[in-house]
């Protein structure tokens, strides 16, 4: 597909930064899209519910690695 630093890239960081997830499905890779968006998504619902408020900080890491790895994805 695209190199890293290519526009592809830059656009699938920007997908997975308003999204967790998206940018690695923009990319064709469904697998790390499913488990970065169920990571992110149930952290932060569960965070939400104010009973597992710690959960926050795990989400927003799976959010951060979410962009960094869509930003970084080198195609064989």
């Amino acid at each position: 597909m695209s190199q890293q630093g290519s526009g592809g890239n830059v656009l699938a960081a920007i997908c997975s930064f308003f999204i967790p997830g998206l940018g690695q499905l923009v990319q064709g890779r469904v697998l790390a899209a499913i488990l970065f968006f169920v990571v992110a998504g149930v952290c932060y619902g569960l965070a939400a519910t104010v009973i597992f408020i710690f959960l926050w900080p795990v989400g927003a890491i799976a959010h951060l690695w979410s962009i960094i790895s869509a930003a970084r994805y080198r195609a064989f």
